[in-house]
This record gives structure tokens, C-alpha cells and sequence, in this order.
């Protein structure tokens, strides 16, 4: 790709994932046609080397991610910093846990030194987008649990009664820096911001086997590495939105050296200008309709993912009826 044009937001073709666990709950909320099967998650944002977004919208169509970083890096970038690897530095997904995911941990960013080739830290965050009544995610451990204690109960069910267990409901945040003891809860349906990084050391998968009777494999060695033993993550938290402007309100849910992220809510025909940045920024169309502009409008609609430039100057979100999106903010 070496024809230059102008840099606009571009919207990106969605990667579907069968997962064990997966549903159909995404054609719901936010609400887009899947294919047949189980779908655990989509993919709406991903630069990784099998895995790369490709572009949906306007003169880049057909390039993906990483072509556009080759290319155009600093207009799309800004100040923004590349993941370790020199990858863009954020992934954003959709996820529908119809049954329990498995308990897991990622890398801690002061680990990057010592990981194999490719892998890399994951801190995420979840903004729950449905949950049935009294659905739970596993969030960090029970206060007193200690490396030996958790190793003798690793790979095995008993790793369950060390972790704390969260009731969340529509609308809640949680927070997850990288070495927490996790897992979502079956029942909920979510909005996932993370570091761009798939790596994940499974502690436990409830007994799951696949089509021929084989269980997933378990990381223990390497997931004990990597759990911060003093880390005590709180949550679920419940957005407190402050008007910014007329008929549009915003709260800030994180803002972490990974990433930052804003709940932004607008009523119908409310309009909100976001303040110039130097940086990439991520719109995630959580609920509603409405329009995304800069030079030109992009329609908004439930579960798209926008990706706007660094080099944009005035970028504007307009309303038609309620809108409820994700603002995120690469970091510096």
C-alpha cells in the first residue's frame, strides 16, 4: 500500500470466534447479525499477526491494520506508543459467556522482559452490556491466599473457592490489570477494551472437554509466574456521569499507562465535541443511533468500532436517538 490519501475514522470487518462457552447473545446487545454457532467473541480491533482488522470503510477498504501502521503511522498514532511488540497498542472485542469462562490470568507489564517471543503484558476492561440475575465474574483472590495455597488448588476445581466472586448487572465496570486471577461468569455479555496481546494462562476450565473428549490444556506453571499475589482489584463499579454539554453526560472509567476509557451517553439530537487530541482514539457504539464527524459523518450504529486518526483535528458525535458509546484513548 503505498497510494497516500486522507485520513479518515474507518470502521473495520468484524472476526466472529466459535467459542465452548460462546452464545447467541450478541445478536441482541449490542445487537448484529452472527453466523451459525456457538460465538464467544468478536473481534472488532485487532492488530496481531494472525489475526489483523481489516479495513470496512471508505479509500483504505481492503487494507488491514497493520498496513495502515506501516504507512501512515504517525498520522494514525500521535503520541500514542505501539504494544512491546510494535503492534497498535489496544484490542476491542465483544464476548457472550453463555456458560463460565475458564479461570485464567494474563501477563503483568513488569514481566515483558522475561515472556517468549510474541507474548506480551494484557491489562483489560469490561463494561457488562447484559447479565442475568445473580451472574457473577471471579475477580482476584480471597484475602490470605498465598502462592503455595493457590498452587495446591490450581488446575482443579477447588481454585474456585480462593477466588472472590462479583454479582454484576448492565451497566457495571470492572477492571482488570494484568496478574489478576479471573474469570467471567456465565450469564454475562460484555464490552472488553485490553492491550493488544492474546496471552492467557488457563488455571482452570470447569471440567470442559472437546468434541473428542480431550481437555483444554492448563498454564500453571506459567500462570503462577505471572499472579500478583498482593494485587486486591476492586469493583464492580458503577459509572457517576457528569454533564459535559447539553443533553450529553461522560464518566471516566479508566485511565491506566494501557489505556484510557470514557463512557459517553447523549440524548436524542444532543450533540458532543471531543477535544483535539494527538492521539488514536477508539468510538464503540455500545446502544443507539447517531453519526460520527469529522470532515464527513459516519453513521453509528449498535456495535460499531471506529477507529479515528491521531492527525483528525474537531471530531464531533451527533445523536439521532439515545447513543451510548466507549471513548478510548491510546496513551502516550
Amino acid at each position: 500500500m503505498s497510494t497516500h490519501h486522507a485520513i479518515e475514522p474507518m470502521r473495520f470487518h468484524r472476526q466472529f470466534l466459535e467459542k465452548p462457552w460462546g452464545g447467541r447473545r450478541l445478536e441482541r446487545v449490542p445487537g448484529f447479525q452472527l453466523p451459525a454457532g456457538s460465538i464467544g467473541e468478536t473481534w472488532e480491533l485487532v492488530d496481531r499477526e494472525l489475526e489483523n482488522s481489516v479495513v470496512a470503510t471508505g479509500p483504505f477498504r481492503g487494507c488491514t491494520l497493520r498496513e495502515l501502521l506501516e504507512d501512515y503511522g504517525p498520522e494514525l498514532l500521535g503520541r500514542a506508543r505501539r504494544s512491546p511488540q510494535g503492534e497498535f497498542p489496544v484490542l476491542v472485542k465483544f464476548l457472550d459467556a453463555r456458560e463460565d469462562l475458564s479461570v485464567q490470568v494474563h501477563p503483568r507489564e513488569d514481566q515483558v522482559g522475561a515472556l517468549p517471543p510474541g507474548d506480551g503484558p494484557k491489562t483489560e476492561c469490561w463494561y457488562i452490556l447484559d447479565a442475568l440475575p445473580g451472574s457473577v465474574v471471579y475477580l482476584g483472590l480471597k484475602p490470605g491466599v498465598d502462592a503455595q495455597t493457590f498452587a495446591r488448588a490450581a488446575s482443579g476445581p477447588g481454585v474456585v473457592e480462593l477466588l472472590e466472586q462479583r454479582v454484576v448487572r448492565a451497566g457495571d465496570f470492572v477492571f482488570v490489570p494484568g496478574g489478576t486471577v479471573h474469570a467471567i461468569g456465565a450469564g454475562v455479555a460484555l464490552a472488553e477494551v485490553q492491550q493488544t496481546s492474546d496471552t492467557t494462562y488457563r488455571l482452570y476450565d470447569w471440567g470442559r472437554v472437546d468434541a473428542q473428549g480431550r481437555p483444554r490444556p492448563v498454564h500453571v506453571e506459567q500462570g503462577l509466574r505471572a499472579i500478583d499475589f498482593d494485587l486486591a482489584p476492586n469493583g464492580p463499579a458503577r459509572p457517576k456521569l457528569a454533564t459535559t454539554a447539553r443533553g450529553a453526560r461522560s464518566a471516566s472509567l479508566v485511565d491506566v499507562p494501557a489505556f484510557a476509557v470514557e463512557l459517553v451517553e447523549l440524548d436524542a439530537r444532543a450533540e458532543l465535541a471531543l477535544p483535539v487530541l494527538d492521539r488514536a482514539r477508539i468510538v464503540v457504539v455500545l446502544a443507539g443511533a447517531g453519526a460520527l464527524r469529522a470532515s464527513e459523518a459516519q453513521h453509528l450504529t449498535p456495535g460499531d468500532t471506529w477507529l479515528v486518526p491521531a492527525s483528525l483535528g474537531t471530531l464531533t458525535l451527533e445523536a439521532e436517538e439515545p447513543l451510548k458509546l466507549l471513548v478510548v484513548r491510546t496513551q502516550e
